[in-house]
């Protein structure tokens, strides 16, 4: 079966990938939903809403630094590596991701559309500029004001109840549909609109690859289907497209 997507890799020249949670959690990443623990008493509902920054702006900040203290120890995995050489071999391919922890730009993908944001990233509470200086780590008892407009400094991640971006989301949305091929990666395919995504793309005429150990809404309309993780099989696919170039 992995001969055959490499083989219809081959003759297409536009890909697209969503990777969500699951790619992730082969890198060991923590759900935060975890019992244990100073922040075991709060659910990531509770914390991460404009609600709860705007009551208490410190305890948020706090909760934001011990994951990122935690995201600090987490490395791509091979599935992560497998796709950024995967780019290789499409005149286009985006790579759509509902992850926040940044592991895709550390990889090396070039080209991501983050649809929740990055928790590496920060950006003004009232007004939305970038908060740039990536190096400053943002104090809970001092937390930096925007230079335009004076608002709060907040993590640049989209907080429930929020909408996605709207230029993100309506790229992802041109890529999808636009696609001869798209892999759905370790996602439950349950949270709209992203879920739709792959939907779109085999809709629009797309070879859909799904790889994901649990079954989802996807499973039964994928063209194929890997029940395994990303860092098993991609690395296996892009062995084969890089034997066959070789091979001429």
């Amino acid at each position: 079966m992995i001969e055959q997507v490499a083989q219809i890799i081959k003759n297409v020249s536009r890909g697209a990938v969503l990777t969500g949670a699951g790619i992730s959690a082969e890198s060991g990443v923590p759900t935060f939903r975890g019992k244990e623990g100073l922040w075991g008493k709060f659910r990531p509902e509770e914390l991460a809403t404009m609600d709860a920054f705007m009551a208490n702006p410190k305890m948020v900040w706090e909760w934001y630094n011990w994951r990122r203290e935690l995201m600090s120890k987490v490395k791509p995995n091979a599935g992560h590596y497998a796709l950024r050489d995967l780019a290789e071999y499409f005149d286009n391919f985006t790579l759509i991701t509902q992850n926040v922890d940044n592991l895709h730009f550390e990889a090396g993908s070039p080209d991501i559309i983050e649809l929740h944001g990055n928790i590496q990233r920060n950006k003004c509470a009232k007004c939305e500029k970038p908060f740039e200086d990536e190096s400053v780590e943002i104090l809970p008892d001092a937390i930096p004001a925007c230079d335009s407009c004076g608002g709060s400094i907040r993590p640049d991640v989209v907080w429930f109840g929020e909408m996605l971006p709207s230029g993100a989301i309506e790229r992802a949305f041109f890529e999808a549909e636009h696609s001869e091929i798209f892999f759905s990666i370790g996602t439950s395919a349950l949270v709209h609109p992203a879920a739709s995504l792959p939907m779109v793309a085999k809709q629009s005429g797309a070879t859909l690859v799904e790889i994901n150990p649990e079954v989802t809404e996807l499973s039964g309309m994928a063209d194929f289907r890997f029940a395994c993780g990303a860092g098993e099989i991609l690395p296996q696919l892009v062995e084969l497209l890089k034997e066959d170039r070789t091979n001429g």
